[in-house]
């Protein structure tokens, strides 16, 4: 007995000194699959005594094996693979194999399933039913999620399709294995040992993407280089694509304008020429030899200095046309983005997309989708939804929502954005009259378009916890579910990561949901209050700059923004500055032309105001700035005190790391706050409210930092 005690203590020691083994690192993302409790256990087990599948498909071998191994992490019992239904089985059905089953199975279409406690000969089983080995996947994946979360097992009746069809990942990797924006390390793309070597964690990016519904990654960056499109890069990408396929993703890649004069010496770029149009043609028709469902091409043009058709004095409908051209015999799609403003012209950045988008409605091609940014600046911690949303009814729109956290934290910020992705959803852009949600205008609804779609640029990079810290892992997971349902709340989402993540244990889920739902206002408070944005140092895009006026472009500067002086703040869009409401529906034109029936989030936004100027609090403009900026700090304080009680609940490593990134938090959200004060208080001179500390260091200080190595800034 003591021999045998003595072999199995010396073989713990070994397995937890063995280089293979990992402690509660967040690799695992949602996908943990954690040992249940003995009651928890013994009822997944009654519902997963064997897996049914209809075949032996790499989706159904990928559908199974997850089953498989999530079953045997929670109850310690690894079903065995089965060739009939019998009781308590999981039973996977296409109607190829099952062509009685009880489902409307039309309604599911290519991607959807259903899932359905039933009986088959008398036996009770779990039905997981889809058209598609892809949708048994999803499924699949569904079941799991409720397995993982304490669901009932017993009287599932379950249908579920997506309702949007692209919903894809926009990776802003370079080449050289650094990932702009990105705050979670290197590139998870190894092109260097690509396509020889494709390492594991390949297969379990894509397993985590499946199992929110994820279907599409574009591999680099906008800002593109050409060299993307070389054969060795090519082949790349195919290595990646078979990797991804069997999970039902497909692969993209952001393409540069002027590719064909830089790898093949062509004179001109114009899409009007016909050697241009000839040369992507070709480009395509090797791609698509390489990568048979490749998806097609993200492409950013005349942005930020970046090449385009409007060098030629095409439009950009012309540009996207000629390449749709190429890509629509294999059955490709083009994806436009339409964050274009250029440096030479004087009119509100705000605009300018609207400008050059709106006149070319209809004039895109089928296979055509314009990606266009949640806000009509920059993925600000809060922004008014983008007035192209309602206004190009026959041109079909894609979301494009920024998941890494350019200007919220970036890595160390406990900021979750599915308040924003669902504040963005919900709006009502009146196009149609009321009800006319952003949501319906990307999921074709509104407009009848078949073509949809919705983006999200990723936080992903080689640290172990995929995303830079544990909770960004959830702004990932939400895009990824909010993206197949749109309907879905923040709360709800929130709640399945969180259950997931940590525990199902209520006394865990309640008060980090708690946290993260009030998070990203509380990161407004201490970064852009009222409807202030784009306060953030240039560049690195880390940390207060409200005082910077010097960059040569007026519209990188936060002083355009802002407009602090004497008399006021804000950026007046009414028809008495730039007039930017104008490009909304009449009645929130009408809505957000006077102060006071402007949304006080929006205020600053639309209008320049008096620091005297009254809220509906009482408090004058600058007293209710700093309340918020308070408030703010005061959120991340009470974050840290809910943290530390739940010490005993999680696991050693992942509450260290959280714990000291709250601890940064907390520390650059009063940087974020005491600089703002002391910025716009040399401006306005005028006193703070009764109670409110002063900054810590005179503004002198603040403006002296300096972050020229700050990660993700290209």
């Amino acid at each position: 007995m003591l021999a045998r005690l003595f072999c199995w203590m010396l073989s713990l020691a070994c397995l937890a000194l063995s280089p293979g083994v990992h402690a509660e690192d967040g690799y695992d993302l949602w996908l943990r699959y954690a040992p249940a409790d003995a009651a928890r256990a013994d009822v997944i087990s009654r519902h997963a005594t064997a897996i049914v599948a209809p075949g032996d498909s790499a989706t159904l071998k990928a559908a199974t094996d997850e089953l498989q191994r999530a079953v045997a992490g929670m109850t310690g019992t690894k079903p065995a693979l089965s060739a009939a239904p019998s009781s308590g089985a999981l039973w996977l059905a296409t109607p190829k194999t099952a062509p009685s089953l009880p489902v409307k199975m039309q309604a599911l279409g290519p991607e959807g399933y259903a899932i359905r406690s039933t009986q088959v000969e008398g036996k009770p089983v779990t039905l997981i039913a889809a058209n598609s080995d892809i949708g048994l996947l999803h499924g699949a994946y569904h079941w799991l999620r409720l397995a993982q979360t304490g669901a009932n097992l017993d009287a599932l009746d379950i249908m579920s399709a997506p309702k949007i069809g692209l919903r894809l990942l926009n990776h802003w990797d370079n080449l050289n294995g650094t990932v702009e924006r990105g705050y979670a390390g290197q590139s998870i793309w190894d092109w260097w040992r690509l396509p020889d070597y494709k390492g594991p964690r390949y297969t379990d990016y894509a397993r985590a993407n499946a199992s929110i519904g994820i279907n599409g990654t574009v591999l680099n960056n906008v800002n593109a280089k050409a060299d993307s499109l070389t054969a060795p890069y090519i082949a790349k990408a195919a290595a990646l694509a078979d990797v991804f396929r069997p999970y039902g993703i497909k692969v993209y890649l952001s393409v540069k304008w002027t590719a064909p004069m830089e790898l093949d010496g062509l004179k001109t770029a114009d899409p009007m020429d016909p050697a241009v149009a000839a040369w992507w043609k070709a480009k395509a028709d090797e791609i698509y030899r390489a990568i048979p469902d490749f998806g097609g091409f993200l492409v950013k043009a005349n942005s930020e200095g970046q090449p385009g058709p409007q060098d030629y004095k095409r439009t950009h409908a012309d540009g996207a046309n000629m390449l749709a051209a190429a890509v629509k015999p294999h059955g490709g799609i083009i994806m436009w983005r339409a964050f274009v403003y250029a440096h030479d012209n004087p009119d509100d950045r705000a605009k300018q997309a609207y400008s050059d988008f709106k006149p070319l409605d209809g004039q895109f091609a089928d296979n055509v989708i314009v990606q266009v940014k949640n806000g009509a600046i920059d993925f600000q911690p809060r922004e008014p939804f983008h007035p192209l949303f309602g206004a190009m009814p026959k041109t079909p729109l894609m979301m494009e929502f920024q998941i890494t956290k350019e200007y919220l934290g970036q890595s160390t910020h406990l900021t979750y954005l599915g308040p924003l992705f669902q504040e963005v959803l919900e709006a009502d852009t009146y196009a149609k009259g009321k009800g006319s949600t952003v949501a319906k205008v990307i999921d074709g609804s509104l407009d009848g378009h078949r073509l949809t779609g919705i983006a999200g640029v990723a936080n992903i990079g080689v640290d172990r916890d995929w995303s830079g810290s544990i909770f960004n892992q959830a702004d990932w997971y939400a895009f990824g579910r909010m993206a197949w349902d749109t309907g879905l709340s923040a709360d709800a989402v929130a709640r399945e990561w969180a259950a997931m993540t940590f525990s199902p244990d209520p006394r865990v889920v309640d008060p980090v949901v708690a946290m993260m739902m009030g998070s990203r206002e509380a990161a407004v408070d201490y970064m852009t209050p009222l409807g202030l944005a784009h306060v953030m140092a240039t560049g690195h895009h880390y940390g207060p700059g409200p005082w910077i006026s010097n960059l040569a472009r007026p519209e990188w500067n936060p002083v355009y923004y802002h407009k602090a002086d004497a008399a006021g703040i804000g950026f007046d869009r009414t028809r008495t500055g730039s007039d930017a409401v104008s490009q909304y529906a009449p009645p929130l034109a009408r809505r957000w032309a006077k102060p006071a029936t402007t949304p006080e989030q929006d205020l600053l936004w639309f209008h320049h105001l008096p620091w005297t100027y009254r809220l509906k609090s009482g408090d004058t403009l600058w007293d209710g700035m700093v309340h918020h900026y308070d408030r703010g700090v005061a959120y991340v304080a009470d974050m840290q005190r809910s943290w530390d009680s739940l010490r005993p609940l999680i696991d050693a490593e992942r509450f260290a790391q959280t714990e000291a990134f709250l601890r940064i938090q907390r520390r650059e959200a009063q940087w974020w706050r005491d600089a703002s004060i002391a910025y716009f208080q040399s401006v306005n001179r005028l006193p703070l409210p009764a109670g409110a500390a002063a900054p810590e260091h005179d503004l002198n200080w603040y403006k002296a930092l300096s972050f020229p190595y700050a990660p993700g800034h290209n």
